[in-house]
């Protein structure tokens, strides 16, 4: 990602003791500098059994006073990293041993340390994970997990409990000598092992490829001269008085000429599990998209092509009064739909979401959105949605007018506000909260008010502008002209009803989708790292296939029962896929997370909602969509008389 460094202007030679560490801002690269000294910066805590993160100082671990800490992106703000520098500071190739950084010394008669000594217990209890960041690289702990394999974790626990029944919690079970009841055990030392590069291609020092550590729990002998001796750092659960916790360090350099710099990032990226699924996943997804595609050719080759031929052979007026079937309805098919003005908002912020979401995966596959551009995905997320809102106002605008809708002012204000605020409402409660528990997910007032300047400096007038050009050009011309009097719709079969109708067709888009989906809210919720975006893209056009033909198939069974009310349904029967995906996240909950306290339940659940009325917008416009294209499509061929 540097490419080939000339060196530096005025350095005949660069100290031998040196490294090429390549200084990042979250969003533009800066420099590849030749130094001596590797810092060591620390980000936000979190875990699996809490949605709450929080700032490494909320621990009172060692800290470093009056460093400016790094400027964080958009996306790292929403996701509530917290990057700070450490008092962990290194020279290259320089290695160090049982090093003291500096010793926490607690009161627990005094309030203020009695609060910071309940928070780490409670940190250690939750099972709450460090997450260190050497050269943008994390800083990751490797332990071996069944199979043989090893996995690659890019954070390391604070400390773990031993119940009063005398069972290891969590990271306890990995010593023996973690066995008193009711006692809390603190990883107060780490072996870090930097692994590096040499540059052999004409350029000069060395380049970082991997971080490595191994956390211990030392009490050592003398806490003021560590050993990094004797038995493992406790708290009893119970103790009260004086307390002092030592912090230290132990650091390798380690020569490594088979990592290349350019991917460095794999040793953390094979290791995940599950990757092996994926193929599965596609694969499975690839034979319901057979399926469903063989289903739709088999009605437009030979169902439709027999319909068209016996339709447009008649002549007679007796043959004509025989009609049966989808060209019954030819006179009802495109008449407005009830709440014509919601379907066309709905339909706007829909389109604007797609579109969002293809042009980020597709920049993520390309690799501008990988894990080591922190935040980059939400920001390129955030920025396309505000950017969006000319065609969100036009698609909008343009389906209202074919409503023959007249409110067109109502119709671009709820399109800019109606979702988007129903989104930022619901958002801010979970903030709200965040901000009650004192997390570092809680977002800064600044930052909100930058969003909201997004949202109305710049998103809402290109909504206007959109709504404008749509509503400036003629209403959308269909093949066949609507009756005056409205059809009787005959009595309908139980499966072509509409509630069966919509509640079977978001069974197969979501069978496409619900094993890559395990991964996506295994990212979020148990702070995995997502880098499979090829995948992701792939299931994302399979998807959109899925939904598409689905609706398209259901669509052609009910306009065969003269049912002619397919706007509606054709959105809702694709965008029931959400509701699904709802129910998954529940069982989700309830199966794989070990999520506690009230707080953590209503923002898993709060977010959650965000995300279901996101995917319902997005796959509800994508069946609408396909399901007007069919309908156009199959009455512009037909004679009508």
């Amino acid at each position: 990602q540097t490419g080939r460094l000339p060196a530096p202007l005025g350095l005949s030679q660069v100290p031998p003791q040196s490294v090429c560490v390549c200084i990042k801002s979250p969003d533009v690269f800066v420099a590849c500098l030749f130094q001596s000294t590797i810092e060591l910066f620390v980000n936000r805590l979190d875990s699996v059994e809490s949605v709450l993160p929080y700032e490494y100082t909320a621990f009172d671990f060692c800290a470093v006073e009056a460093e400016k800490r790094p400027s964080e992106n958009l996306g790292q703000v929403l996701f509530g990293e917290r990057i700070e520098p450490s008092p962990y500071k290194f020279t290259f190739k320089k290695s160090e041993k049982c090093q003291l950084v500096c010793n926490k010394k607690y009161n627990t008669n005094l309030p203020t340390d009695k609060t910071y000594m309940d928070f780490l217990k409670k940190g250690m209890l939750l099972n709450y994970q460090h997450h260190w960041i050497v050269d943008n690289m994390p800083v990751t702990w490797c332990y071996d997990v069944e199979d043989g394999q090893k996995f690659c974790n890019p954070g390391f626990p604070i400390g773990c409990y031993v119940t009063e029944g005398g069972q290891p919690k969590d990271a306890c079970v990995v010593n023996s000598d973690f066995s008193e009841k009711d006692t809390f055990y603190i990883f107060n030392h780490v072996d870090i092992t930097i692994h590096y590069h040499v540059v052999e291609t004409g350029e000069l020092g060395a380049r970082l490829v991997a971080a490595k550590m191994e956390p211990r729990s030392y009490k050592h002998t003398n806490a003021d001269a560590p050993d990094c001796q004797g038995g493992p750092m406790f708290i009893k659960n119970k103790d009260s008085g004086d307390m002092k916790i030592p912090y230290t360090y132990s650091i390798a350099f380690v020569e490594d000429k088979k990592i290349r710099w350019a991917s460095r990032w794999d040793y953390i990226l094979e290791s995940m599990p599950h990757t092996n699924i994926q193929w599965f996943s596609i694969m499975n997804s690839l034979v319901i998209v057979l399926f469903l595609s063989g289903m739709v050719a088999m009605i437009m080759l030979r169902t439709l092509h027999k319909d068209i031929a016996r339709y447009n052979q008649m002549d007679s007026v007796e043959d004509a009064q025989e009609e049966f079937g989808w060209k019954l309805v030819h006179g009802d098919v495109f008449r407005p739909p009830r709440k014509g003005m919601l379907l066309s908002v709905f339909l706007g912020s829909g389109t604007q979401i797609f579109i969002m979401t293809f042009v980020t995966l597709f920049f993520a596959c390309l690799g501008f959105l990988s894990p080591a551009n922190r935040g980059a995905l939400m920001t390129c997320a955030v920025v396309l949605w505000v950017l969006l809102g000319t065609p969100a106002g036009y698609v909008a605008a343009r389906f209202y007018k074919s409503f023959g809708g007249e409110k067109w002012k109502t119709n671009v204000l709820l399109t800019a506000f109606l979702c988007p605020g129903v989104v930022f409402a619901d958002f801010f409660l979970m903030n709200l909260i965040l901000w009650w528990e004192g997390s570092s997910a809680a977002m800064p007032f600044g930052t909100l008010v930058a969003i909201l300047a997004l949202w109305f400096c710049i998103s809402v007038p290109l909504t206007f502008i959109g709504a404008y050009f749509g509503f400036k050009r003629t209403g959308i011309e269909h093949p066949v002209r609507t009756n005056q009097i409205p059809r009787q719709i005959p009595e309908q079969s139980f499966y072509t009803k509409p509630l069966p109708g919509i509640v079977m067709g978001g069974i197969l888009p979501f069978g496409c989708i619900f094993i890559q989906l395990f991964f996506i809210l295994n990212s979020i919720w148990s702070h995995q790292m997502y880098y499979m975006f090829g995948f992701l893209f792939l299931v994302f056009i399979i998807l959109v296939i899925t939904c598409s033909e689905a609706t398209i198939l259901l669509c052609y069974f009910h306009l065969c029962a003269e049912d002619y009310h397919w706007q509606w349904r054709s959105f809702l029967t694709s965008g029931f896929t959400a509701v699904y995906f709802l129910v998954y996240a529940i069982h989700y909950f309830l199966s794989k997370l070990q999520i506690t306290g009230l707080a953590s339940t209503i923002l898993y659940f709060g977010y959650t909602m965000i995300m279901t009325l996101i995917f319902f917008l997005f796959t509800g416009t994508i069946g609408f969509f396909a399901c007007f294209w069919f309908v156009t499509k199959i009455y512009s061929v037909v004679k009508v008389d």
